[in-house]
C-alpha cells in the first residue's frame, strides 16, 4: 500500500484513538439521561420530534428505493455516527459531552434521513450502553438527529455557495452541527430547569458555558475527522459516491 494511500488511514486512526483516550471511564449519560426530564418536558420534546422523524422515514424509503446500492453508504453513515457518539466526557450532572458524527451522513444524504438514522443510533445506545434513556429520547433525538443535521446541512451549502471549497464546507457542517446539538441540549436543560436567580436566561448561560469548555475542541476534531473519512470514501469507494451524486442531487459532490 503506497504512504499517499495510508496517511489518510493513519491520520483518522490517530484522531479517533484521540477522542478515545480523552472520554473517561465514568460519565453519568449520554446526551440527557433516563428520568432527567419531568413527564411534561419527555412528552413535548418526543412530539416536537416524530414529524422529523415520520419525513426522515419517507426520505429513507424514496433513497432505497431509488438506488437500493446506497444501503451500505447509509449503514457507514450510522456506523460512523453510533461510534463518535460513544465516545463520552462528563461534562455537567445528568449529560455528558461527545461527538455526534451526524455530519458525515448529512452531507451525504441530507438532513432528514439523518433523524432515523440517528435516533436508531440514540435508541441502541439507551437500550444496550445505558447512554442516555428512553423517556429522553425524544429531546436526545430532537438535539442530535434533528437539530444537528439541519443546522450542519445548512452550513454545508452555505460555505460551499460561498468558497466553492467542499472539504472546507464539510468541516463547517460536521463542527456546527457538533456544536448546534449542545446549544439545543443547554436550551433543553435550562427550559427544564430555570435558576431560582435568573430564570431561563441564567440557566441557559450556565450549562452552555459548562458545555462549551468541553465541546468547541471535540467539535473542531469532528469536523477535521469527517473530512479525513471523506477523503478515504473519494479514494477508495468514488462509484458509490458518483451515485450518490447523481442520486441525492447535488446534496455531496
Amino acid at each position: 500500500m503506497k504512504l499517499r494511500t495510508c496517511i489518510p488511514v493513519l491520520v483518522t486512526f490517530a484522531l479517533t484513538l484521540y477522542l478515545y483516550l480523552n472520554s473517561a471511564e465514568s460519565a453519568y449519560a449520554m446526551h440527557i439521561m433516563e428520568g432527567f426530564l419531568s413527564p411534561g418536558w419527555s412528552l413535548f420534546w418526543w412530539a416536537v420530534f416524530l414529524p422529523f422523524f415520520v419525513l426522515g422515514l419517507r426520505a429513507l424509503v424514496k433513497i432505497t428505493k431509488e438506488a437500493p446500492q446506497l444501503k451500505l453508504m447509509l449503514g457507514l453513515a450510522g456506523a460512523f455516527t453510533f461510534v463518535l457518539s460513544a465516545l463520552k466526557l462528563p461534562s455537567v450532572t445528568g449529560s455528558s459531552s461527545h461527538p455526534t458524527g451526524v455530519g458525515l451522513g448529512t452531507v451525504m444524504f441530507g438532513p432528514l434521513p439523518m433523524s432515523v438514522i440517528g435516533s436508531i443510533v440514540l435508541l441502541f445506545q439507551a437500550v444496550l450502553l445505558a447512554h442516555g434513556g428512553l423517556t429522553t429520547l425524544g429531546a436526545n433525538a430532537f438535539s442530535m438527529a434533528v437539530v444537528g443535521p439541519f443546522v450542519g446541512y445548512f452550513f454545508f451549502k452555505l460555505v460551499l455557495k460561498a468558497t466553492g471549497k467542499l472539504k472546507l464546507a464539510i468541516f463547517a457542517a460536521a463542527m456546527l452541527a457538533d456544536l448546534s446539538t449542545y446549544v439545543m441540549t443547554s436550551i433543553q436543560l435550562a427550559l427544564a430547569f430555570p435558576s431560582e436567580a435568573g430564570g431561563f436566561a441564567a440557566s441557559l448561560a450556565k450549562f452552555a458555558g459548562i458545555f462549551a469548555v468541553t465541546q468547541i475542541p471535540l467539535a473542531i476534531s469532528e469536523g477535521l475527522l469527517t473530512v479525513l473519512v471523506w477523503n478515504w470514501l473519494q479514494s477508495f469507494n468514488s462509484e458509490e459516491l458518483s451515485l450518490l451524486k447523481r442520486t441525492m442531487k447535488g446534496v455531496a459532490r
